[in-house]
């Protein structure tokens, strides 16, 4: 028993009510609504709080209330925790002598007074109540009518005690690891040891995009117990969803600068009450929604503004917020603010992100000049860093992605200013644009490679400028499944669909998440698209997990109708089952992270791909200088690593279907070498006539084979030599006793 007799707590208690997100200095119970439970209810709330604390066994009530309940009233109180009754007891405050409620009487009650609560009422309270986060308590009171004991009346609050899973020292520790770790796949990549890097790479975007996908379960709109509510609210940091006060006046100002209305529910709240619905709160919103609906009929604009964008208001005046309302009131972000600030975010996050990457080449310049260290480290980053900078660029655009698809389709439904919804449509057509057109370079450039050298790892792996520029989107995944990004990207836009435009029906989102999770889970079981065993298996428990949950949100959604106990241990199951899940993977993230920097060669504690990509996917330094004459040609040809100069911001000339590419693979040009013998030659032209050649010279690694172009080649971008025309190489070249390790990788010696 959690409360006994309580005749003092009891009034208390059943104006008790939930914010969680505070820390308490002391042990308290507190409430900051009041919600009604039945429809036509005659006793609401427009403002209410309540806190009682044990030290002094106090409780502090501020209460604006309207009643229409006149006679003599009976309160029945029922009190259940995570679902589970355990009081149900009868008040008459007739015979304690409360005054103003015997007999109670039609109008405004406001109150704001100490009540105190005796100790033999207060002891019967576990002291677990006041320390598990996010408790999950409710207290219910029906008003019946002494004489025909008709229930004229029907109130409830949710009981907090101050603690919450929701702390901002776990969001930085989770932002910084998954930062750090993304920072050191590109360091170890950079050192040339690119088997590693892939892989941290691999786990580091896969961590992240399963704290999108938490931070996705509280977006819904469906009822979601304190404790998820608060653990979503941990990830939604990767949703850019980040409140900074000075940030959120300028977006304010922008948006009636812009011809919208900003919502005030923030600067109403000691006037009003802001309700948080949850699992118990089924009725309220349809009610609220009602009412709003027929007061539209009086006030048009101003109704149909606030209906529109979700600020839900009751009959007795405050309101609900839920789904994606619902994280912007716990992240203190006004709900037509919360748009510009994930759109804010990811900009800043790109712009940041391209002034460390100019910093650290103008540091490593600094650091060779001034030999603080050797020229070769960072070569290839240093003589190639805008191509790599591409690179980066893209890949923050794929992390990005679902935050800005889920804000920017969502803004589409709250219209919050006109120049808002012309960014919306900017940021979520061009970031869709470009990572489609992406994907489709990505696929053209692996067929190619297939068609030239039946493996499409060649020309995705081989060329360092593919590599860098697109590798974003395949390295993740066995070359034979480089297509993978593309059915990626397509549950990503799905989802945020559900998300943004059903949040008026939380059971059509816990369906569609359902369908949606079972199909990833059972793509990544069947196809296991992923570099290797241990990638496979790490993003499918990630899919896995992911379904579970989807099953718990059609479980929150009622569909089942099962009582509220199911709700309630599922809601601490889904909180323990996802939290325990994610300290592994980041234990796993961290541990394999910081073994490759302690290791001699990083490379080596991770097996080769069964695509035979590290063949192909040598480091620049490891390739250039292999011989003398490896040296001597990039001198002579001035040369810088394979990277051609300057930005190049039209990829036409890269196209691997453009008349450049079929000039340079077109066999009718070529002529045979005097040397060559004639016989064996014209063999193999005539048996390789109908097939695609391939652009990349093998016998001269990184080097074209005729003396026109004046940079390293690209198997879809520079000109080459075909394989039948390696005889043409420079002399000596070709009778080396050791090949180069592209040579040997690809199959040539």
């Amino acid at each position: 028993m959690w409360f006994s007799t309580l005749r003092s707590i009891l009034l208390v208690s059943w104006l008790s009510a939930l914010m969680p997100g505070a820390f308490a200095a002391e042990p308290m119970l507190v409430s900051n609504s009041l919600n009604t439970c039945q429809e036509d209810s005659l006793f609401t709330a427009s403002l209410f709080k309540v806190v009682y604390t044990p030290n002094n066994n106090t409780a502090f009530l501020n209460i604006v209330a309207t009643s229409s309940v006149e006679g003599s009233v009976v309160f029945d109180i029922a009190i259940s925790a995570y679902g589970y009754k355990i009081i149900q007891t009868t008040i008459d405050p007739c015979k304690i002598g409360l005054a103003g409620l015997c007999p109670m009487t039609a109008g405004k009650i406001p109150l704001k007074f100490n009540l105190p609560v005796g100790d033999d009422a207060a002891s019967q309270i576990p002291g677990i109540a006041y320390n598990f986060p996010d408790l999950d308590a409710t207290v219910r009171v029906f008003l019946n009518m002494t004489e025909t004991g008709k229930s004229v009346a029907c109130v409830e609050a949710d009981i907090s005690n101050g603690k919450t899973v929701d702390l901002i020292a776990v969001k930085w520790v989770l932002a910084i690891i998954a930062g750090l770790i993304l920072c050191s796949s590109a360091i170890i990549n950079g050192l040339g040891h690119s088997n590693a890097a892939a892989h941290i790479a691999s786990g580091a975007l896969s961590l992240f995009g399963f704290f999108q996908a938490q931070a996705m379960l509280g977006l819904t709109a469906i009822h979601l117990p304190p404790v998820v509510q608060s653990w979503t609210q941990d990830f939604q940091w990767a949703m850019g969803i980040i409140n900074v006060d000075f940030m959120q006046d300028i977006f304010t100002w922008y948006q009636r600068a812009t011809g919208g209305t900003p919502s005030t529910i923030f600067d109403s709240l000691t006037t009003v009450s802001v309700q948080v619905e949850k699992r118990a709160l089924a009725v309220a919103p349809e009610a609220a929604v009602n009412f709003y609906r027929r007061s539209a009929a009086i006030l048009p604009r101003a109704a149909g503004s606030l209906l529109k964008r979700a600020n839900v208001m009751t009959g007795s005046g405050s309101y609900i917020v839920y789904g994606i309302q619902r994280v912007a009131f716990r992240a203190g972000i006004e709900t037509t603010n919360l748009f510009m600030t994930g759109l804010v975010f990811f900009c800043l996050f790109v712009v940041v992100t391209i002034g460390a990457v100019a910093a650290f080449k103008g540091l490593c310049e600094l650091a060779v000049k001034q030999k603080w260290m050797k020229g070769d480290t960072f070569l290839e980053f240093r003589n190639g860093w805008l191509t790599v900078l591409k690179g980066i660029l893209f890949r923050l655009t794929l992390i990005g992605y679902p935050q800005m698809a889920i804000l920017c389709l969502w803004e589409f439904t709250q219209v919050d200013s006109p120049a808002e919804v012309v960014l919306a449509v900017f940021f979520i057509v061009g970031m869709s644009a470009t990572l489609g057109w992406a994907a489709s370079k990505v696929i053209r450039i692996a067929r190619r490679s297939v068609a030239m050298h039946r493996n499409p790892a060649y020309i995705l792996f081989s060329d360092p400028q593919a590599l860098n520029k697109w590798g974003f989107l395949y390295v993740q995944f066995r070359a034979s499944a480089y297509y993978f990004i593309i059915p990626v990207l397509g549950y990503t836009l799905i989802k945020a669909m559900f998300i943004a435009f059903a949040q008026g029906s939380g059971t059509a989102q816990a369906i569609g998440f359902l369908l949606i999770e079972a199909g990833a889970l059972i793509g990544a079981s069947v196809l296991r698209p992923w570099m290797d065993k241990s990638t496979n298996s790490f993003n499918i428990a990630i899919c896995a997990v992911n379904f579970i949950n989807a099953i718990f949100l059609l479980i929150f959604s009622d569909v089942f109708n099962q009582p509220p106990l199911v709700n309630g241990v599922i809601g601490l199951i889904l909180f323990f089952l996802n939290a325990i899940f994610a300290t592994i993977l980041l234990i796993m993230v961290i541990v394999s992270t910081t073994l490759v920097f302690y290791r001699k060669n990083p490379d080596g504690r991770y097996q080769f791909m069964a695509d035979d990509r590290a063949s192909f996917m040598k480091s620049q330094s490891q390739l250039t200088g292999t011989t003398e004459l490896d040296a001597l040609a990039a001198t002579a040809r001035g040369d810088k690593a394979g990277y051609k100069h300057g930005l190049d911001l039209d990829d036409d000339n890269e196209s691997i279907s453009s008349a450049d590419m079929r000039r340079r693979t077109d066999t009718s040009n070529l002529t045979i070498p005097a040397a060559a013998p004639s016989g064996g030659y014209a063999r193999s032209n005539h048996s390789n006539a109908n097939r695609p050649h391939s652009p990349i010279d093998p016998s001269v690694p990184l080097f074209p084979a005729n003396g026109g172009q004046q940079r390293a080649p690209s198997p879809y971008t520079d000109s080459g030599s075909l394989r039948g025309q390696s005889s043409g190489s420079p002399p000596g070249y070709g009778a080396q006793a050791n090949p180069s390790p592209w040579q040997r990788g690809a199959g040539y010696d």
